[in-house]
């Protein structure tokens, strides 16, 4: 019996390690944030994590090349337009380093491409891309067969970033599992969810 605990031990510890490092690395940073905004527009709430991660691995005052800033690595243009849209009060550059908002416009604008396009992988092409490319490629019968779903991206980069995207919505899925629809809960509630989760997997596949 001491044996069992002390194996058992182990293997949580193991476990709880494990889960440790996947939340550093594909973390529920800015939870209610995100949550809030995918309950208003109705979209999945792991695949806005995951576009965080792919887009600035939640670096909030990440710059990309092209001058897109913030979590979500909204541009200027796109940010002036959103805050129009979303009647963003006093609004400036600037306000694409503060979490709320640029989540806020960024989840706008995702939702905004995926009504356009109808088809995920067309949208996040556009997100990453711009719309003007997509509709071009749309257009043009060596990159899709229906004006709808881009059958090959020819940016390099665009098709990297749109599967990188769905790699990490997969991971959110199967690691948080229903756990990232629920507020505010700790590291340490998390951890003994997924400890529950994995004695209820044991149990049932014995």
């Amino acid at each position: 019996m001491k044996r069992l605990l002390t194996i058992t031990m182990i293997i949580i510890l193991i476990y709880g390690s494990y889960f440790i490092t996947v939340s550093i690395l594909y973390p529920l940073a800015y939870k209610e944030i995100v949550l809030d905004n995918s309950l208003k527009y109705d979209m999945d709430p792991k695949l806005v994590f995951a576009v965080i991660k792919t887009e600035s691995n939640f670096d909030t005052n990440a710059v990309s090349n092209k001058g897109a800033k913030g979590l979500m690595q909204v541009s200027e243009t796109t940010g002036r337009w959103g805050s129009e849209d979303l009647k963003i009060d006093n609004y400036n550059d600037e306000l694409l380093y503060d979490p709320g908002i640029n989540i806020s416009i960024g989840t706008w604008y995702l939702n905004l491409l995926l009504n356009q396009y109808k088809e995920l992988d067309t949208a996040l092409a556009a997100y990453n891309a711009g719309s003007g490319n997509v509709s071009s490629w749309l257009s043009d019968p060596n990159y899709s067969e229906d004006g709808v779903k881009l059958y090959r991206i020819p940016f390099p980069e665009t098709r990297e970033y749109v599967n990188k995207v769905k790699d990490n919505t997969n991971i959110y899925s199967r690691f948080y599992r229903d756990n990232v629809y629920y507020k505010g809960e700790s590291l340490f509630e998390e951890l003994i969810f997924k400890i529950r989760i994995w004695l209820m997997d044991i149990r049932n596949n014995r």
